[in-house]
């Protein structure tokens, strides 16, 4: 599932006219991102959540986009009918799995190489084994963030020690959200009780990752795109 129903305040006037994910940073859509780890990962079947300019998404994205099949869940029109992180889920929880299978949840708007591969393996059989109810991706605090939110330790998120910054990027059995009502509920604090009981692992991630916020960090974004393009022109 990739999260795209925000209003993205920061990014105005550009959100005025257009969801932060369907932005433009250099020749790629800030969604293209998680859209083109997934696929690479070898996963095909994408659902996103759209409440902000919702409408704007099935003419941009089509059913069919960069290799995967979309389906959205949609909360409304705009922004004040949106349902935030946890309900927005527990909405789209029909749409993600059959009651058994984890799933990934990305934000639409971060730009990272990470290997969502990975979390198909060893994360994902804990999950289905019940060892954990999650599995966390961890990014050193950056500069915007200097607090951080968790910590790590023996591969188990905490809530002491925060050196570590969630990248909103997470592993999530179904049955945390069997029960939980569809109406607007942030994911945290509600999943905090979670990490207290132990029964969320996680791993830390030192490569490329931006959570692109604002205007300034989508032009940084598209100036990396363009040495990246550069560099493989001269290497062909």
């Amino acid at each position: 599932m990739i999260l795209a129903a925000g209003r993205g305040k920061r990014m105005r006037p550009l959100t005025d006219v257009l969801p932060k994910p369907l932005l433009m940073a250099g020749s790629r859509r800030l969604i293209d991102w998680p859209i083109d780890a997934l696929v690479r990962a070898g996963i095909t079947d994408v659902v996103i959540n759209t409440a902000h300019l919702s409408n704007t998404f099935l003419p941009a994205l089509g059913q069919y986009y960069r290799g995967a099949r979309i389906a959205y869940s949609v909360e409304g029109k705009n922004y004040d009918e949106s349902l935030e992180t946890l309900g927005g889920i527990a909405k789209a929880l029909p749409l993600l799995s059959d009651g058994k299978e984890p799933f990934i949840v990305v934000a639409g708007d971060i730009a990272t190489d990470f290997d969502f591969a990975t979390l198909l393996g060893e994360p994902a059989q804990r999950i289905r084994e019940g060892d954990a109810l999650a599995h966390l991706v961890l990014v050193p605090n950056p500069d915007f963030h200097p607090e951080g939110d968790m910590g790590l330790v023996d591969g188990k998120v905490t809530r002491v020690n925060r050196s570590y910054t969630y990248s909103s990027i997470g592993l999530f059995s179904p049955s945390l959200f069997k029960e939980v009502p569809v109406v607007f509920s942030k994911l945290f604090p509600w999943f905090y009780r979670f990490i207290d009981e132990g029964r969320v692992t996680g791993e830390v991630f030192n490569g490329f990752w931006e959570n692109v916020g604002t205007p300034e960090a989508l032009e940084k974004l598209a100036q990396r795109e363009a040495k990246s393009l550069n560099f493989s022109k001269k290497t062909q």
